[in-house]
């Protein structure tokens, strides 16, 4: 599914409008109609509402919601800000009809001064101030209505996006001057910065409604963003032929553990078997030997020769993917084996955690990564990389992004919408996942899931979507049961099969 910016979903607009074809006073007719249903179907008539209706056309959109409440019976107030006289086409439409509707309980077009109203608990509120156009923080009038009506006790629905939010950009907004709704009824399909975790405070519970915007306008429109789909992973499957052995199957080798550390490394191995390598060894320090032998039997040791932690880079040719950096430490002996082992490596490779940790902390070596390398790093580990404190996280993800294009890397982003960055600047969000899956050892499971799927047969980026979504998938099957408080790694690890024949395995 594709994520449109705010100039896009206007070109889709005007595509339905000139394509279908329809009036874009009866399109908008056509969103108020969805967004007055999904209103009906939660409130009932004896909840009074307000509606506050800005100049544009999220004004319009809120106006012939407030006429069709009140047609239904509803006790509505609406108040429409026209503070300089410019009312767009639509709105203005919307405000004629309006004025002939009869069951309005009372109507007021704000010219300069506002008396507001009451906002009590039990009242509903239709914010309809500002929408996707929007491309500054609001200030005065508009700022001091949204702070009203947040220190309010009202129930605050928002059109299409909270008054005072961007849809991409709100890096320099005010925060304090956006609308902290109780529900939005987004229009079509989710804007770029719902899948923030700043931005959530402001949307509260997400409804989508679809009004009927062109398919093939869609189609058309080329994005740089977009959300993973069941549906097409399911075709990305590699079905494993009844005469397989394990040498068809591939062999992942993990580098991965220190002394003190060997769970990452048990974490990492088990998913990895788990996700269809034929084979899959594990190079970790001497003292983790006996732990990983009784842990996870399927897998073959590749002892280092220091006791304590990995010193030595190791030779590839029999591998078809390596995974490196759960649970490794930070030692300088292990960061010059590092760097050595990424230039030795001739086979798909993934770096996470401590892996990430020691680049950061010789970030020139960042220019000798091979291409299509993969990197999964939390957010404050991408920070680190970049030698940047990110203020949000659009600011991050475009340099993620900026960052696996002139690496041309993978970069995956991790977080409840985890941002695969490709090499060609495109982003691909996953949709599987929980907040259960905040827990320690969840990222070693993942490097294990995507070097699995790499020594497998899967290119980097089927890996790394198949992956990230299993994980997730496994991550909600298993808070099913157990729940998201009580959810650890091995649980993700423990209905992975689950997750896998959920998409046809």
């Amino acid at each position: 599914m594709k994520i449109f910016t705010g100039a896009q979903i206007r070109e889709l607009d005007k595509y339905t409008i000139e394509h279908e074809p329809v009036n874009s006073i009866d399109l908008m007719e056509r969103a108020a109609k969805a967004i007055t249903r999904s209103i009906t179907e939660t409130w009932s008539k004896d909840v009074p509402v307000v509606v506050f209706a800005g100049p544009g056309n999220n004004g319009g959109d809120a106006l012939a919601v407030a006429r069709m409440l009140a047609e239904q019976d509803y006790a509505v107030s609406t108040y429409l800000f026209n503070i300089n006289g410019a009312l767009s086409d639509d709105c203005a439409k919307n405000k004629d009809r309006i004025t002939e509707c009869k069951t309005m309980k009372a109507f007021i077009e704000v010219t300069n001064e506002f008396d507001p109203p009451k906002l009590e608990k039990g009242t509903l509120v239709v914010d309809g101030l500002f929408g996707s156009g929007l491309n500054k923080p609001l200030s005065g009038g508009f700022a001091s209505l949204v702070k009203y009506i947040n220190q309010s006790q009202a129930t605050v629905v928002s059109i299409d996006i909270p008054s005072g939010l961007m849809t991409e950009d709100n890096t320099y907004n005010v925060k304090s001057n956006i609308i902290r709704a109780d529900v939005t009824l987004t229009l079509q399909q989710k804007k770029l910065s719902f899948l923030f975790a700043e931005s959530q405070k402001y949307i509260g519970k997400l409804e989508i409604l679809d009004i009927g915007l062109s398919p093939e306008g869609m189609k058309n429109i080329p994005s740089r963003y977009n959300v993973v789909e069941e549906s097409s992973l399911r075709r990305l499957i590699r079905k494993r032929s009844d005469f397989a052995h394990k040498g068809e199957m591939g062999n992942a080798l993990l580098i991965a553990g220190s002394y003190g550390m060997a769970g990452a490394a048990i974490l990492a191995a088990k998913s990895c078997l788990r996700s269809g390598a034929g084979k899959v060894t594990v190079c970790t320090p001497r003292r983790n030997n006996d732990i990983m032998q009784i842990s996870v039997p399927e897998a073959v040791m590749r002892i280092d020769d220091d006791d304590s932690y990995f010193s030595e880079a190791i030779e590839t040719k029999e591998f078809s993917a390596v995974g490196i950096g759960p649970g490794l430490g930070q030692q300088e002996i292990s960061a010059v084996a590092l760097i050595t082992q990424i230039r030795r490596t001739q086979v798909p490779m993934v770096i996470d955690a401590d892996g990430l940790n020691m680049l950061a902390s010789h970030r020139a070596w960042l220019q000798q990564l091979p291409k299509g390398i993969i990197m999964t790093p939390h957010p404050k580990e991408f920070d680190r990389l970049a030698g940047n404190n990110f203020s949000d996280s659009y600011e991050r993800l475009s340099n993620a992004r900026d960052m696996a294009e002139h690496l041309q890397a993978y970069i995956i982003l991790k977080g409840h919408n985890s941002a695969l960055c490709l090499p060609d600047g495109n982003v691909i969000f996953n949709s599987s996942g929980n907040a259960g899956m905040a827990t320690a050892g969840s990222g070693d499971v993942l490097t294990g899931i995507i070097t699995g799927l790499l020594a497998r047969g899967y290119n980097q980026t089927d890996a790394c979507l198949l992956g990230t979504y299993l994980h997730g998938l496994a991550g909600d099957l298993a808070a099913k049961k157990v729940g998201v408080e009580s959810l650890v790694a091995g649980d993700i690890i423990r209905y992975l099969p689950q997750a896998f024949k959920a998409l046809g395995c």
